[in-house]
């Protein structure tokens, strides 16, 4: 079962990788009118946001998460993006292989919703949010390069 969590995570951030290397480097960091963030701020976000909540929450990894800066920065380049997304699938790969049935059934460690949930559903809710990003993501792409 862990194979399966962790392919719908490497599934899309290869998906998010493709999308990234199909940009211009300017391209990321467009904000269309009644957009709120770029390709690269959004692309930012979502590798802090699986670094800190897999990564450093369940695999004990020492990742430090900044989130003002995923949405205030530009601190990545189109390589660098492509080189931690990367990263970001073995990470989640060798941490999502490491946890048990039992674990996918503990308290998840944080409320990051205010409520509390298991560590599968917070895993559920991440895959969740990954996808729904890529899909902004891919939209912001072709209408920015046309």
């Amino acid at each position: 079962m862990n194979h399966e969590f962790a392919r719908c995570f490497t599934k899309d951030l290869d998906s998010l990788a493709k999308e990234i290397a199909l940009c211009e480097e300017e391209t990321l960091w467009i904000v269309l009118p009644g957009i709120t963030n770029s390709i690269g701020n959004l692309t930012q976000h979502l590798i802090g946001n699986l670094n800190h909540f897999i990564g450093a929450t369940l695999g004990e990894t020492g990742y430090v998460r900044n989130r003002d800066a995923e949405f205030s920065e530009r601190y990545l380049s189109k390589q660098e993006m492509i080189g931690k997304l990367t990263e970001t699938a073995e990470m989640l790969d060798k941490v999502i292989d490491l946890l048990t049935e039992e674990d996918f059934q503990k308290k998840y460690p944080l409320e990051p919703y205010g409520y509390p949930m298991t560590t599968g559903h917070m895993i559920m809710k991440l895959a969740s949010h990954l996808g729904y990003h890529l899909g902004q993501i891919n939209y912001l792409r072709r209408i920015t390069q046309g």
